[in-house]
């Protein structure tokens, strides 16, 4: 049974083994979650944009993974609400999901001479009414269309995309300040890349941020694109706003409120390893087997119980008298060390000096003994008066 079980946990074991094995050698599959994160190599993510904007401006890109309220108060000069000249400002994500308080610093921002590049689904509507935009969606699933520059000399840097959801362009525009940088064509032509004046500064807003992820960048000659859309932004430094750096690491996960606190954290820990303690110990109770060990009966009951039924069942009086005898006189020698030899007054008085018992109690049973040991035939009824005068003997313990 033993070398069975054996071969079945052996089974067992290299099977779970190949399915590791298998699981491993199988080639992952493809992450197609959009997270828009400059340090990763998912088709929808930002590497391969943010490794060109640091070869393609003199000055390199400096990543805000704070708010751009926090960063442009902790970093630049700010006196009487107005910003000085900085790096420009880009901004790529499938939803805008800066703060109003950001927003309307950014605002100041741009007005003090600077430039912002938000590619985005969405825009706020502090900064589209700020603005003077208005932007409508194009209710069509899985068409195929096109991006192009509207520049003459930029033209033939199209490129062909898949709109898998729905498309946001500009349906309204301030023809004062904007100018129309771009369209996209899903059946109809429409804008989606515009350059609006605010203050000093520019923004440059785009509809389709897909066009900048890794898997359209590196997609035939989608770069040159990207190139002309980023050739608006003048030449130097810029603040890229990078992913927040706890997200980055957390991504999707179930449980990423809960690792982005470090008291919630410690304890999930906690109260993981001490549910494996738990387990671990648990199990091993359980699995220890305990032998079960009967307690030594007490046969003295019985053994009394087996000799009486026997002497009442043979019915010899006599030797039961005799062995009661013996044993009383047994017991007054050893507890009291009153010599038995000679049952008569001065015994009597003795024993009754030493056991504090009444006299006449003393001197009835050992007239019953001395009567009893002369006789040879005995009755039940013998046998019951001595038993009862020993008896009365032990209980009598009233002094004299």
């Amino acid at each position: 049974m033993k070398n069975s079980l054996k071969i079945y946990i052996a089974i067992l074991v290299l099977l779970m083994a190949a399915v590791v094995v298998f699981e491993v050698s199988q080639p992952r599959p493809v992450d197609w979650t959009p997270t828009f994160n400059e340090s990763q190599t998912k088709p929808y993510a930002l590497k391969v944009l943010h490794t060109e904007l640091q070869d393609a401006f003199e000055d390199g890109v400096e990543d805000i993974r704070t708010s751009p309220y926090e960063y442009l108060q902790a970093t630049l000069p700010y006196m009487d609400t107005i910003y000085s000249r900085g790096p420009d400002f880009v901004y790529v994500d499938s939803h805008f999901n800066l703060d109003e308080t950001s927003v309307t610093e950014l605002l100041k921002y741009v007005e003090a001479g600077n430039t912002a590049f938000i590619s985005s689904h969405n825009f706020p509507v502090v900064l589209a009414d700020t603005l003077g935009l208005e932007t409508s969606y194009n209710y069509a699933f899985n068409q195929k269309g096109s991006l192009n520059l509207a520049n003459p000399e930029l033209q033939k840097d199209s490129i062909s995309v898949k709109e898998s959801t729905t498309g946001m362009f500009f349906s309204a525009l301030d023809s004062l300040n904007t100018t129309v940088l771009g369209y996209q064509d899903f059946k109809e032509r429409q804008i989606n890349f515009v350059s609006v004046r605010f203050g000093k500064g520019t923004f440059l807003l785009h509809t389709y941020p897909y066009a900048f992820t890794n898997y359209y960048l590196l997609k035939d000659r989608n770069m040159e694109y990207a190139a002309g859309v980023f050739s608006y932004l003048p030449s130097g430094k810029l603040y890229f706003k990078a992913k927040d750096r706890q997200s980055a690491v957390l991504g999707n996960s179930p449980l990423r409120f809960i690792n982005s606190q470090p008291p919630l954290r410690w304890a999930w820990l906690t109260g993981l390893v001490t549910l494996l303690v738990f387990i671990l110990f648990n199990a091993k109770r359980k699995q220890r087997i305990i032998r079960v060990i009967p307690p030594v009966p007490n046969t003295t009951v019985d053994f009394v119980k087996t000799i009486s039924n026997l002497y009442y069942e043979t019915g010899d009086h006599a030797n039961l008298i005799e062995k009661k005898i013996t044993y009383f006189l047994e017991g007054i020698r050893n507890r009291y060390y009153v010599d038995t030899t000679q049952l008569n007054e001065k015994f009597v008085r003795t024993l009754a000096a030493k056991t504090g018992k009444e006299k006449k109690v003393i001197a009835h049973t050992v007239k019953l003994i001395s009567r009893l040991a002369g006789r040879t035939t005995y009755t039940e009824q013998d046998l019951l008066r001595l038993n009862r005068a020993i008896e009365q003997f032990h209980a009598n313990n009233n002094t004299r």
